[in-house]
Order: C-alpha cells, then structure tokens, then sequence
C-alpha cells in the first residue's frame, strides 16, 4: 500500500464504505461493548453523524480507510473530535496521526472522549499530547468515559536551504539549540508573508513572500514547550548563493550534514532531514 494519504471532505458517496469502515473498526475498538458497530448505533451514524458533523477521509490508493468527525465544543474548547476511526487492515500506517494533525491545522486546539476500556486509543491519544480533564460513566453503554484536551498547536515556517547537501540552521543568543531559519506569525501574515520577514529579521537576507514554495509540513513536539505539539510549514525557494549578516537574536549560522543536523537541532529536524532525504536533497 502507497505511504501517501489524501485527506478530503466526506461525499454522500462514501457513506456505504464509510459505514463499514466504522463498524468493523470500532468492533474491534470496543469490543466490550454489546451491539457495537451495528443496529441502533450504525443508523445514527449514517442518519446524524454523518449528515450533520463535519467529516473527512483518508484515502490511500484510491480507497477510503479513515474517517474523522469534527464538532463544534463548548465555549472556548476549540472543536470536539467526535469520531475518528481507521480501517483495521490500514491501522499503524500514520493514517490517525495525520486526521488529527489535519483537524488542528483546520481549528487549532481540540477535545475528544475514549472509553477507559480502549487502551490502544488512550495510548494513542498521550503520544500525540491529549490530556485527560475529566470522567464520567456513558449512560448509554454503562462505561467510564475519558474526556481529554490538547490546546492548539504553535504554527511556524521555516525555510530549506541546501548548500552542497548541508542543511542551513541557526542559533538564538542563550541557546544551544540549532533550529531552522524562521519563526512564528505576526498577525495578520501569510505563512509567506511571515517567512520572508523572518529571514529578514534573522539573516538580513531578501526573500520575497512571491518567491517561496511550501515542500511540506511537519508535526512534531515544539522543542522547550513542555510538550506543546508544533504545526511548522517549511518552504524553498529564494536565492540560493547567499551570505547571512545574524541579526540581534541570531547567534550562528551553519549547514550541517544528516548526523549533525540530528545531534544538533531541534526535534522536528530529524523529520525535515528523513523527507529531504526521501527526496534525495541531502545524502542518507
């Protein structure tokens, strides 16, 4: 099966697959649970869940094999998840990860409830940085619901830029931590926008919004934010024979190899080197 995943908005014409897609996986889901993922429960999705909520796919090789349901939480709880499930035969592929990564890049922080009995989800949910806020029993089924939280990610932009298969990478004044040219939104900016200020800002370069295309996004822990999870938009693009002047917060510059960007940067640069690796920028 094809590692790529498409995430699309869910289309009356995938209810049948959709509906045996959450059946048999939360069959396997909760298997404590009588009539699961069949009678009553299955009419209600097909009826009201996916009439009503906001749903996405994943696709992979043209064939649905996930489902995400976003709802509308309480005031000030950013949106509710409320059901996320993955083909049994497409599990451990990095299909759930990417549904939730896409459901906080569209609205940011995001809640969900897991039944205590589902240990695999709850195992799931704390590798990607959901806390539990409270418990209670379903009325429904008679089982201890967990509810759980994770606030937005940190949105960021950096730029790729390779100097004979070395990776360009700065150092703020105090840290000892390399991380990518870039930084954080402004408001009101683009993800373009913010990237060509930045590169301003840090190493006095011109890079013009128009001339930046993005390559890719990653998800990972921000590095030093007590395990807040990082949304970051890395870009190419711009002159390629450069020579920084570091700006005030910018200690160094330097390009480094696959093992030193690994030894000496952040944790989200492992991902950016695995992917320019895949893409045979930089040597593995």
């Amino acid at each position: 099966m094809s590692s790529e995943t498409i995430i699309r908005r869910y289309r009356t014409a995938d209810r049948d697959t959709v509906t045996d897609l959450w059946s048999r996986a939360t069959r396997q889901a909760h298997p404590f649970i009588e009539g699961e993922g069949e009678g009553t429960r299955a009419r209600v999705l097909r009826e009201v869940h996916l009439a009503q909520a906001e749903n996405w796919v994943a696709e992979r090789e043209g064939r649905v094999v996930g489902l995400l349901g976003l709802l509308d939480g309480h005031k000030g709880d950013g949106v509710r998840i409320g059901g996320l499930f993955v083909a049994p035969e497409a599990q451990r592929g990095g299909i759930g990860r990417q549904l939730v990564e896409h459901a906080a890049a569209l609205r940011g922080g995001l809640t969900l409830e897991v039944f205590e009995g589902n240990a695999r989800a709850r195992r799931f949910c704390a590798d990607l940085g959901f806390t539990e806020r409270a418990r209670w029993t379903d009325e429904e089924t008679g089982h201890p619901l967990i509810a759980l939280e994770r606030e937005a990610p940190l949105r960021s932009v950096s730029w790729l830029h390779l100097r004979e298969g070395r990776l360009l990478s700065v150092r703020t004044r105090g840290n000892d931590t390399f991380y990518l040219p870039g930084g954080k939104y402004e408001p009101g900016e683009t993800a373009r926008e913010a990237l060509s200020r930045e590169l301003s800002e840090e190493l006095g370069l011109t890079v013009p919004a128009a001339e930046l295309s993005e390559a890719f996004v990653i998800h990972d822990v921000a590095h030093g934010k007590n395990g807040r999870r990082l949304h970051m938009t890395c870009f190419t693009g711009g002159p390629q024979d450069i020579t920084p002047v570091p700006g005030r917060e910018i200690a160094e510059y330097a390009w480094f190899d696959r093992q030193e960007a690994r030894d000496r940067c952040a944790p989200a640069h492992s991902q950016v080197v695995d992917r320019l690796i895949a893409q045979g920028r930089m040597p593995g």
